[in-house]
């Protein structure tokens, strides 16, 4: 895979995250499997939108289908969900990191200034 396939694919994996009601989605199948129609009802969307975040969510390979009757039922891919958590936690350390180095660059200005003007006075 190369990088722009693989920056293409994370790009779609955070898009599919980026929305609050599949995040609910997938808090709710952390539990185990269920169906559009189960998850519907500890949602405030209807059977049908489920049903279109669900596809979502299977496309970028954060959850499976297998059918279990007239209904599907799915479940959270664990791998993929491992791997979109290990990135989320290196983008919190990229940004933890890049937050510090602005402190540090306001902490400099700011004993810069004090000193500008405690020189001035």
């Amino acid at each position: 895979m190369s990088a722009a396939t693989s920056a293409a694919i994370d790009d779609d994996l955070w898009s599919a995250i980026g929305d609050p009601t599949r995040r609910r989605m997938l808090d709710l199948l952390l539990s185990g499997d269920g169906t559009a129609t189960s998850l519907s009802e500890h949602l405030p969307v209807t059977r049908q939108a489920v049903s279109k975040h669900l596809g979502v969510l299977d496309r970028v390979g954060l959850v499976h289908a297998t059918s279990a009757g007239r209904e599907m039922r799915y479940r959270i891919d664990d791998e993929q969900f491992a791997r979109a958590v290990a990135q989320l936690a290196a983008v919190g350390t990229a940004w933890d990191a890049r937050l510090q180095r602005i402190k540090r660059l306001a902490e400099s200005i700011e004993r810069a200034q004090r000193a500008a003007g405690t020189g001035d006075a």
